[in-house]
Order: structure tokens, then C-alpha cells, then sequence
């Protein structure tokens, strides 16, 4: 038999009417015309090369190559129901599931984070790896499925991309709790006084956007760390007189040991969404995936816009 010219629907019918041992019944079953199982039937006994099932005075008879498919046959069909019911019915407390995201460090505490403890209770069975976020290489790393999921700036993905908006993010100025300068109110001035650390995803760099801006209200920001993360930054700002200006949602639940108030000048913030392939857009599993990350931002998130819809 050359399986590459198998219609395995005639599977599904060698399947009925060894379980019918009648055409009429395994017709019935199928929901097809007799004379549409009768035809199956002929060119199953042409791929196995053997007679299948021989009239009866009742029905058909198995022969002994059908008795023996007949075991291995159910068993495989099973287990291809099974798996089509299981993409269409995603039950997350018994799924098996890897997903791989993609994103950067901040996203992956704002997130991924809150995502992975939802799955331990909701979804044990569902694993997360991490990749960082490399743009360039998104739209290859998507076509391979080597990334389900993306999360980050829409606007900058690939047009041929699903998108969703999750939220909009804005620039918090943070220090130590009880920083002796940190307050409401503070002057574009003292701000530049301060010394801050900043983050440089390249690598080295000790201008940012923000020092572009505020060169041109006429002042010098005083840079004293470059930071390659921005998970590195609020550990060493509680820890010292440092500030530092980083994505609000980076320090919820720091208030223990951060205090963090406006920017004294207007700093562009910028939106977060999730990214994905078309090959993973029906999948029940992913499709849940995005629902938890949907529903989990929209629990902690007060006076936001609402996501948008996929596209």
C-alpha cells in the first residue's frame, strides 16, 4: 500500500464497516449513500490488496488481514479524535503545552510573571520558555514555531501579524522610600541634578530619548550607571539615592521598599501588545493562552483602554 495516496477517510469507513460488517449499517453510520460505501469499500480491498470483508448470508465476514487491522486501526483513529478534540476543547487543568514567548526583561516581570503563577494553579500542565525579544529575527522565529507568542509594541510588528492591545505604559521616576529629594513637585532642574541610572538594551550607551528632551528644555541629565536590564534597576534604586525612570508596572508591588512619583516634563510612554503567526491563531491552546494574559491584565489594570480586538 503506498501511503502517500492514502485518503485516510478510508480509514474511518474500513473502520465502520468492520464494526458493521454490513454496508447498509456502516453507510447509516457515516452518514453517506450505500453506493458511496460500496465504492470505499473497493478501493480499500485495492490498497490492502485483499478482500476485507466477503458476503454473508447475514452481512459480511471479516477476513483474517481485516481481523488484524481491525485492533490497531480503532486504537490509532482514537488517538487522532482525541487529539482533534483536544485543539478544539482545551481543558487547561489537563493539557500538555509548551509555549514560548518572546519579549523583553521588563515584560517578562510585568507578564510573564503573573501569567506563569496563573498557569501552576490553573494549567499545571502548561510550560513557558522565554526568549528575548529579538525583532529582526521575529518574523522567521514565528514561521518556524520557534515563538508562539511576541509581546511588545504592535506598531513595530510585521504587518501579516495577528495583534491585540493589552495596555498603554507610561514612565514613573523612582527612588528609595524616604529619598531625601525625590517629591511631588520637583523642578526640571533638580531632576537633572540626580543621579540616575538608565538602561541601555545595546549595551554602554548613556543617552536615552529622555536626554534628548531634556536637552532641549536646557538641561544635562547626570548619569551614573548604565544598566543593560531593567530587572537590575529597582534593586540597586532601594538601595542607594539613585532614580531611575522605568515603565510603572515594573515596580507594582514595590512600595515597600520604592516610592515613585511624575516625570517633570512630559516623557512619551508607549503600548504593549501581543503578537502572533496565523499557524497558531485556531489553536484552542494558544487561543487560551492569550485569554489568561488578557484577563490577568485587565484584573490589575484600573482606568485603562480597553484592548482593542484581534486583527
Amino acid at each position: 500500500m503506498d501511503s502517500k495516496r492514502l485518503d485516510l477517510n478510508l480509514l474511518v469507513t474500513l473502520e465502520a464497516l468492520l464494526v458493521e460488517q454490513n454496508v447498509t449499517k456502516a453507510a447509516a453510520r457515516l452518514h453517506l449513500s450505500q453506493p458511496a460505501v460500496s465504492a470505499q469499500l473497493s478501493r480499500l480491498r485495492d490498497e490492502f490488496d485483499d478482500p476485507l470483508l466477503i458476503p454473508a448470508q447475514r452481512g459480511m465476514n471479516p477476513t483474517a488481514k481485516a481481523i488484524e487491522l481491525l485492533d490497531p486501526l480503532r486504537r490509532a483513529l482514537d488517538q487522532v479524535r482525541a487529539t482533534v478534540a483536544t485543539h478544539r476543547n482545551f481543558d487547561p487543568a489537563k493539557a500538555q503545552l509548551t509555549v514560548t514567548i518572546a519579549c523583553t526583561d521588563y515584560l517578562q516581570a510585568a507578564v510573564v510573571k503573573p501569567l506563569v503563577m496563573e498557569l501552576r494553579t490553573r494549567a499545571p500542565g502548561v510550560r513557558v520558555a522565554l526568549r528575548n525579544l529579538d525583532t529582526p529575527q521575529l518574523e522567521a522565529q514565528m514561521a518556524r514555531g520557534d515563538v508562539d507568542l511576541a509581546l511588545m509594541t504592535p506598531e513595530i510588528a510585521p504587518p501579516s501579524f495577528r495583534t491585540r492591545h493589552l495596555f498603554d505604559e507610561r514612565y514613573v521616576l523612582i527612588g528609595r522610600r524616604n529619598h531625601p529629594q525625590l517629591r511631588d513637585g520637583i523642578t526640571v532642574e533638580k531632576f537633572a541634578q540626580l543621579e540616575h541610572v538608565i538602561v541601555s538594551l545595546g549595551g554602554a550607551g548613556f543617552v536615552t530619548p529622555v536626554d534628548n528632551a531634556l536637552l532641549a528644555l536646557g538641561h544635562s541629565r547626570n548619569v551614573v550607571l548604565s544598566a543593560a536590564s531593567f530587572l537590575f534597576v529597582p534593586e540597586i534604586v532601594s538601595q542607594s539615592d539613585f532614580v531611575a525612570l522605568v515603565p510603572e508596572r515594573l515596580v507594582h508591588g514595590r512600595a515597600d521598599k520604592l516610592q515613585w512619583i511624575d516625570c517633570p516634563f512630559p516623557v512619551k510612554g508607549f503600548a504593549v501588545g501581543m503578537v502572533w503567526h496565523e499557524r497558531s491563531h485556531g489553536h484552542s491552546g494558544q487561543r487560551w493562552i492569550r485569554e489568561t494574559v488578557v484577563a490577568l491584565i485587565n484584573a490589575k489594570t484600573s482606568n485603562r483602554r480597553g484592548p482593542a480586538e484581534e486583527r
